[in-house]
Order: C-alpha cells, then sequence, then structure tokens
C-alpha cells in the first residue's frame, strides 16, 4: 500500500464583510484575518498550497506559501457556493422560511439563481482528487464541508455540523487508490 498523503483544509481568514452569504463576492481579507491564518498554517507540514482564486482565499494563500517557501497555485473549484441572489447578503434580510429550507436541503432549495450542493460537492470532490503529496489547501466553509461529504461519506445534514471559523483547518490523510473514506486527523 502507498503512504498516505495529509491535506489540510483552511478556511481563508476573517474578511471586510465577516457574516454575510459571501458566496461569489470577491470580499477582502482583513489583516488581521490574513495573520490569522499564517500563524494556523505555521505548524502544519505540506509541500505546496492550493487556493480558491477568490481574493480570500488567495491573499492567504500567498502569505502562507512565502512563510512556509512553497510554491502556491489557484483552483477555482475550490470557490465557495455561489449564493446566487442571496450572494454578499446577510442571512438576517432573507426570508427566514427559505433560508431554513436552505439549511434543511441545499440541494433541493437551492439559493436563487445559485448553486445547488450537489454542484459545489462535484466539484470540491474533483478538486480533491486531483491533489498529489502533502498540500494545504486555502478555500471556503462551504467548499470545506463539500470535500468532508467526498471524502468522509458524509451527507449534508452532517457536515453543518462542524464549526469551521475563519482560519479554522481540518486535516485529512487519505491513502491513494483506497475508497473514498479518509481519516478526519485533527480539526484545529
Amino acid at each position: 500500500m502507498t503512504a498516505p498523503v495529509t491535506l489540510h483544509l483552511m478556511r481563508h481568514g476573517a474578511t471586510l464583510r465577516a457574516g454575510h452569504l459571501n458566496g461569489r463576492s470577491d470580499v477582502p481579507v482583513t489583516t488581521a484575518g490574513m495573520a490569522s491564518c499564517v500563524a494556523a498554517a505555521a505548524p502544519l507540514r505540506f509541500e505546496r498550497v492550493v487556493s480558491s482564486d477568490l481574493a480570500r482565499a488567495r491573499d492567504c494563500a500567498a502569505a502562507i506559501a512565502r512563510m512556509a517557501e512553497v510554491p502556491v497555485s489557484t483552483d477555482a473549484r475550490w470557490r465557495e457556493l455561489d449564493f446566487g441572489d442571496w450572494d454578499g447578503r446577510h442571512p438576517d434580510s432573507l426570508a427566514p422560511e427559505r433560508l431554513a429550507a436552505f439549511w434543511a436541503d441545499p440541494d433541493g432549495a437551492a439559493p436563487p439563481g445559485g448553486e445547488r450542493w450537489s454542484t459545489l460537492r462535484a466539484r470540491a470532490g474533483a478538486a480533491l482528487e486531483s491533489l498529489a503529496g502533502d498540500t494545504l489547501v486555502v478555500t471556503h466553509a462551504g467548499a470545506i464541508r463539500a470535500a468532508l461529504a467526498v471524502a468522509c461519506g458524509l451527507d449534508s445534514r452532517q457536515v453543518w455540523m462542524f464549526d469551521l471559523p475563519y482560519a479554522a483547518t481540518v486535516t485529512l490523510r487519505r491513502w491513494p487508490g483506497a475508497a473514498p473514506v479518509s481519516q478526519i486527523t485533527a480539526l484545529r
């Protein structure tokens, strides 16, 4: 059996519009948010950094790669869920029943004009499968949850149970060629 690969999935740092459904909005990360990601990455071991192409993840990834002196690249498949008409809005501004329907069934009650959970899950799963070697991925809470669903065989209701504050890191150990279930080794 080949050696396992370690994957760290890190949520980007705090943004200027924290608490909003930022989705595809290219909201900048705060200086403190970027610093929290660099600090969280310092004890981790990885050979490369990959990030979403949105600025809040991309800028954190670039700072981490500079600190660790490793290559960095972007992959749009690691973007956050597209919230469509809800993008950039605060959850309190939405109809409570629509928001509750989305949280209960993110595939069947996708945001108007937005992306279905299954679409996010498919693209995050493809991005996850394309990784080789020990890697740190700087991405978004939704993409991390979708990757966990794929890697660990969890459904959408189970992945909502993961608290993923800014700069949170989930570490997975995956065996190439093995079944799609990974071992979760840490949550910081």
